[in-house]
């Protein structure tokens, strides 16, 4: 076979892919005549990418790349400007002659103008050496500390998250004030919960404070632990720094040098060094370990008369007893709203009742069966459902780590072999739509399965004439995956509109070893509907976390390059994550757009 002909059959493969883009074109023109207009090309293009993907094209890619031509690799940008540019190309190696010189076809730009501009409309402006935007969950702190909200930004934050299954209107509306005052630079997004399943609260156990100064490996004291005293009349909002609420007039009294000393629970004796008074309060050192409950005396020794007062300590948060579950154990989840409890041991060890917690959407019941796979909380712990009722699922734990795995109130609950019915928008998700319109930017719909949850949402924002809200949609379950184009298109009836890669979740449902691949095929998808695509959960985790990230978190973070933007949770050291990922971002730019190396000089190469 000469290469003419090679070059003919090659041609006859790129035209039935062409004559197939435009059959799927007909199948869905009822959805490409109801999305937004300034999407009517972009979901064009997804539908032809369609017919691209629906066969294997592995070995044309291969004859296209031995003639030097462009094997397709980055098609999804322009599907049919690519096909027609090589078919172009295939002609005139044949010595074609009646072909055009110049056909019509789009332009196929690297940086696609109208992809950036739908970026743009949801993200904003970014900074010039940084394509990709970062956006940040907010931490309960930002709802007071309006200083830690500029600090995000100038850090590099350009979109601020705030998720609706925390806190509340109060705080968000705090929140949203901090963002405000720094200008028009920060967007917002607020994130609707959707039908996500988590366990209920568990019993609260007594307010008890663990003071724990802090030891080298050796187990030898190198610091103290620093606490605040606040006055008890004053409302403190979640705080991950230590706080002992005290009688005003002891905040009053005291100074730096006295010493309050107490008997902790054990009835130790300990005592607390007061090192600095400020206008929130007292700053106190703790030399030892030592346990305070709410009602503990407190006797102030003063430095300078030497008088000696006493007080009691307020009312500290309650605590929980996380249930800890061991392979073999058996869990009961329940309809009930009871508190969740640890397993009950008789004096040899036995189990006598097993540990049970509640389900916060209890309904789910009726669609999970015996033998389906549960995992809970990320999938730290797994298992399989035993025995099915209409109050309960007893659940035989078949994954912990060896010494068993704590799970706690409000974690996620998977069940990634079901086919789960709950309505796509939550009674909850309803009611702090108001807000969301009024307040954000942007809303997230969490859980989506398929393009009817994200109509449900769209019709529920007709009920706000003036809602001008971008429309984010989260991919986290496995039946989102397999409805990906059908959601997209959904989801372009609104604009601008943005995909978020939920990583978290969707390992859960999919398997972990198969995220990376899941993964690329999103970020495919979304570039041929040139539809921004959001690269979220974990990212610089335990940099956020612990201020140290792994060198996975890295790869992790220089990958996302591929993404419009990318998103960081929030921890005691995100200011410093948020500077990293900046740094990370910009040099990566230099080397990659999207999913195409750019082949910068190397200094390797001179």
């Amino acid at each position: 076979m000469d290469k003419t002909v090679d070059n003919e059959l090659l041609d006859k493969q790129l035209q039935c892919i062409i004559a197939r883009a435009r059959e799927l074109e007909s199948d869905y023109a009822e959805e490409l005549a109801a999305v937004h207009p300034e999407y009517r090309d972009s979901a064009r293009n997804l539908v032809h990418y369609l017919a691209l993907r629906q066969t294997d094209i592995s070995e044309l890619q291969e004859h296209l790349a031995s003639l030097g031509l462009s094997s397709l690799g980055r098609a999804e940008r322009n599907v049919m400007g690519s096909l027609q540019a090589v078919s172009h190309a295939l002609h005139r190696l044949s010595g074609d002659t009646d072909v055009e010189s110049d056909p019509l076809r789009p332009a196929l730009e690297l940086k696609n103008p109208v992809a950036a501009a739908h970026k743009q409309a949801i993200v904003g402006e970014t900074k010039a050496d940084r394509d990709v935007a970062i956006m940040v969950t907010l931490p309960p702190e930002a709802a007071e500390n309006a200083s830690l909200v500029g600090e995000m930004v100038a850090a590099g934050m350009n979109v601020a998250r705030i998720n609706c299954a925390h806190d509340d209107p109060e705080s968000w509306a705090a929140m949203v004030d901090n963002v405000r005052s720094r200008g028009p630079d920060c967007r917002i997004m607020m994130d609707l919960a959707g039908p996500k399943l988590r366990t209920g609260p568990l019993r609260p156990g007594p307010g008890v404070l663990h003071i724990r100064p802090k030891r080298d490996p050796m187990g030898r004291i190198v610091a103290p632990r620093r606490i605040r005293l606040l006055p008890d009349d004053v409302l403190r909002r979640g705080s991950k720094a230590a706080v002992v609420p005290v009688p005003r007039e002891c905040i009053e009294l005291a100074r730096p040098g006295d010493e309050f000393r107490f008997r902790d629970t054990r009835g130790k004796k300990r005592s607390l060094e007061v090192v600095e008074k400020d206008a929130k309060g007292l700053v106190v050192e703790a030399y030892r370990g030592s346990y305070l409950a709410t009602g503990t005396k407190l006797r102030l020794v003063r430095k300078i008369t030497g008088e000696k007062l006493e007080y009691r300590v307020g009312e500290l948060p309650e605590s929980s007893q996380p249930l800890l579950l061991r392979v073999g154990d058996t869990l009961v989840l329940h309809q009930s709203s009871a508190p969740g409890e640890p397993a009950t041991e008789d004096a040899d060890g036995n189990i006598t009742r097993p540990a049970h917690i509640a389900c916060q959407q209890p309904e789910v019941f009726r669609f999970v069966s015996v033998g389906d796979a549960v995992s809970l909380n990320d999938g730290k712990i797994t298992g399989i459902v035993t025995s099915v009722s209409d109050e309960q699922l007893d659940i035989e734990i078949t994954h912990a780590k060896p010494m068993g795995s704590n799970l706690r109130g409000n974690r996620g609950i998977n069940f990634p072999g079901s086919e789960i019915g709950l309505d796509g928008l939550t009674q909850s998700d309803r009611n702090n739509l108001e807000f969301v319109v009024e307040n954000a930017d942007a809303v997230a719909l969490s859980f989506a399965r398929g393009p009817d949850d994200i109509r449900l949402l769209q019709d529920e924002l007709l009920k706000y004439p003036d809602n001008r809200l971008a429309l984010v949609v989260k991919i986290e379950t496995k039946r989102a995956f397999r409805n990906l184009p059908g959601i997209m298109l959904a989801a372009m009836r609104t604009y601008p509109a943005a995909i978020m890669i939920a990583r978290g979740d969707l390992a859960v449902e999919c398997g972990w070893e198969r995220l990376a691949e899941l993964q690329e095929e999103i970020l495919w998808f979304c570039e041929a509907a040139q539809m921004p695509v959001i690269w979220a959960t974990q990212v610089l985790e335990q940099g956020a976390k612990k201020g140290l990230p792994s060198r996975a978190e890295i790869s992790d973070a220089a990958m996302s390059q591929q993404a419009d933007c990318v998103m960081l949770n929030k921890g005691p050291h995100i200011i410093a994550a948020i500077r990293m990922l900046d740094n990370i971002l910009r040099r990566m730019q230099k080397h990659r757009f999207k999913k195409t190396a750019r082949l910068r000089k190397l200094s390797l190469g001179e």
